[in-house]
C-alpha cells in the first residue's frame, strides 16, 4: 500500500537576485529592492513530501528519524544562516526561490528510502514555490 509523506523544515538565507546578464539598470528594473547590494533574507520553510509502499512492520512510509538527518545533513547544513549566492548552485545561477525550489528537489532526489514526488519551498507568507519532477 503506497502512502505520501511530507515534512517541513525550516531555515534563514540571504540572498541578492542579480545576473550578469544585465546592466545595474536592467538588474535594478527587473529584480527591484531584490537588487540591493547588500543582499536581503528570509526564513524559509521546505515542504518536501515522499512517497512509499507503507513497511507492514512499522506502518511507516519511511523513517523520520533518517529522514530528518538526511535532511539535516544536506539541506541544513548546507543552506542554513547563508548567503545563498556564495553556494556552488549559485555561482551561475541567479539565487531565486525557483532556482533553489530545483536545487532543494535535486538534494531529496538522492534520499534513499523513499522516492521524492514534490518540493515546496515558501519564501514569504505570500510567495511559494513548487517543484514536481
Amino acid at each position: 500500500m503506497k502512502a505520501h509523506l511530507t515534512r517541513r523544515y525550516h531555515f534563514s538565507a540571504s540572498h541578492r537576485l542579480h545576473s550578469d546578464a544585465y546592466t545595474a539598470e536592467e538588474n535594478q528594473a527587473v529584480f527591484g529592492k531584490c537588487n540591493n547590494p547588500h543582499g536581503h533574507g528570509h526564513n524559509y520553510v521546505v515542504a518536501v513530501t515522499l512517497a512509499g509502499e507503507i513497511d507492514p512492520a512499522t506502518g511507516m512510509v519511511c523513517n523520520l528519524g533518517d529522514l530528518d538527518a538526511f535532511a539535516r545533513e544536506h539541506l541544513l547544513a548546507r543552506f542554513d544562516h547563508m548567503n545563498l549566492n556564495t553556494l556552488e548552485p549559485f555561482l551561475t545561477l541567479v539565487p531565486t526561490t525557483e532556482n533553489l525550489t530545483i536545487e532543494v528537489n535535486r538534494i531529496f532526489q538522492d534520499f534513499p528510502f523513499a522516492r521524492l514526488e514534490r518540493v515546496v519551498v515558501e519564501e514569504t507568507g505570500n510567495n511559494s514555490f513548487v517543484f514536481g519532477g
